[in-house]
């Protein structure tokens, strides 16, 4: 339910959210008895998002909510407050930039038309929360004798409680702490962070880097492999069975021959590695179908009780409302490379087309979901202490490392295999990797001469390919080659320069210094983010 500031007269509401606790907490007090009279609670703290519910039978059964967001109040209270409607602003921020009451209905309805669930409070929350609904961890039932209603873990839900093993407990957990301490090896399964290698002759002769960037690489990978669901366990010399266990291996690449100008596979900084590492299943069956690395060697490994394809469902519903956006925006499945192109430099120019206006807000949101719900495996959540951290975050359902590593490997084998398909085909290699956006040599500002394409002119499976559909790519920028190798040359990652020129090739970054100030070209400042 979404108030606007009309209703809020009606239901004789303060136009605006009270700023003393004395004023809200009459506010909390009358919306409570009103909810009362019908049977129903209202939460315990009120501000621009809040719900009202009711308990199924009698107290302790489940809930029954209702979302109620108070369209005038966002960007209101204190700072929890604030927090707690971040993800509902830009929901209700229409063309103009106001905040409406009904742009945020429009939105706000095909949200959850798309996703299943309502928004929460953040990104990586709502993530949470849009798996809990369509694989929920807990059934409910009603004893027909008393009334009385009780619940339980259904069979496979990922149980609460510190489930970490050493190998694998996130950043923050003091056991990667002692495990490092000690200079033994943790897991270190991350996206691509490379730059490694040397320019050939052939690259740089030519005139341009261009980056292209994938499209929702996570959303390419999550639905389909096999996640570690079941607690992690010890095994020695444990059985490799073609990879179909989910699980963490003791394995030793360094006698692996790889290709030489792409990136190493199993590294996210792209080199070779010194010594054995724990790596996850799809590293290691990747290494091993690809590379001929022979998982027999393997001594050690951490492998899941129960396997499953975790992410199936929630993947199903995010992908779908991401592709429904972006064609509301001109980008749809089966568009030829240059027609995508064009479609795509303008697909944010919406104007005041208000259906237009809703798919880029919702796009950036859907965007921001699975990228958070990723990142959620392994909270570091550092506005909490050591200890809260542990007690809050460490000990949820929603903390398995375990699984973030699972699929931030499996998103850097599938852009690795794109890499090879395409190099194989047309002997051309990125020489810089930044998570999903990928760096080539060209001669023109554009990506089109990258594609390997078929006979009648269609994009290769599996190989580089542009379009909006997950694991295709986007023309992200075109920097001059030389500003890229001077990049590297000061030891900085080009991408850092990918926001600071346009797809033509022009700098559209800081304003540079005056040729008569004396400051050289090389101490130009250029700001970009990953």
């Amino acid at each position: 339910m979404c108030l606007t500031a009309a209703a809020l007269k009606q239901l004789g509401l303060p136009a605006t959210l009270p700023s003393t606790d004395k004023a809200l907490n009459a506010l909390q007090a009358k919306l409570a008895k009103a909810a009362a009279a019908v049977g129903m609670e209202v939460s315990e703290s009120i501000g621009p998002m809040f719900r009202a519910f009711r308990r199924a039978g009698s107290a302790g059964g489940p809930k029954t909510s209702q979302q109620v967001t108070v369209a005038p109040w966002l960007g209101q209270g204190d700072a929890r407050q604030q927090a707690v409607s971040a993800l509902a602003a830009p929901l209700a921020t229409a063309p103009d930039g106001t905040r409406d009451g009904q742009t945020f209905a429009h939105r706000y309805r095909a949200f959850t038309a798309d996703l299943g669930v309502a928004p929460g409070a953040t990104t990586a929350s709502t993530a949470m929360l849009h798996l809990d609904a369509v694989r929920p961890r807990v059934e409910w039932t009603e004893d027909e004798a008393t009334g009385e209603w009780s619940s339980h873990l259904r069979e496979g839900a990922l149980p609460a409680g510190d489930r970490c093993v050493p190998i694998a407990a996130g950043a923050r957990h003091p056991l990667t702490h002692e495990l490092l301490s000690q200079g033994r090896a943790v897991c270190e399964e991350e996206d691509y962070k490379w730059w490694a290698r040397q320019l050939t002759d052939e690259e740089a002769a030519r005139s341009f880097a261009v980056a292209v960037d994938v499209c929702a690489s996570y959303l390419s990978v999550t639905d389909s492999p096999p996640l570690p669901i079941g607690e992690l366990e010890h095994v020695s010399n444990p059985s490799w069975g073609k990879g179909k266990t989910a699980g963490l291996w003791l394995a030793d690449f360094t006698g692996v021959e790889v290709d030489e100008l792409l990136p190493h596979p199993a590294t996210f900084h792209g080199r070779p590695a010194t010594g054995p590492g724990w790596y996850a299943t799809p590293t290691v069956a990747y290494m091993a179908s690809m590379y001929g690395f022979d998982p027999a060697t393997i001594t050690e490994a951490y492998l899941s009780t129960h396997t499953a394809p975790l992410l199936k469902e929630w993947t199903t519903r995010v992908r779908g409302g991401y592709k429904r956006v972006y064609a509301d925006l001109g980008l749809a499945d089966g568009q030829g490379p240059e027609e995508f192109l064009t479609a795509y430099a303008v697909h944010k120019e919406v104007g005041t087309d208000a259906v237009q206006a809703n798919a880029l807000t919702l796009g950036s949101l859907y965007k921001n979901i699975y990228k958070g719900g990723i990142g959620k495996w392994s909270d570091s959540a550092r506005h909490l202490d050591d200890e809260q951290w542990l007690e809050k975050v460490a000990a949820s359902w929603s903390y398995r490392p375990e699984i973030r590593f699972h699929i931030i490997a499996a998103a850097r084998i599938a852009a690795h295999r794109r890499m090879r398909k395409t190099y194989l085909l047309t002997g051309r290699a990125p020489f810089a990797v930044n998570v999903d956006s990928y760096l080539y040599a060209t001669d023109a500002p554009s990506p089109l001469e990258l594609l390997p394409l078929k006979d009648d002119g269609s994009p290769v499976p599996g190989a580089l390919r542009l379009g909006i559909a997950p694991d295709s790519h986007k023309h992200e920028s075109s920097i001059p080659l030389q500003e890229a190798v001077k990049a590297m040359e000061r030891r900085e990652h080009p991408s850092k320069l990918t926001h600071s020129y346009a797809t033509d090739g022009t700098y559209t970054g800081p304003e540079r210094a005056s040729e008569t100030s004396g400051t050289e070209s090389t101490d130009e400042q250029k700001e970009g983010e990953n």
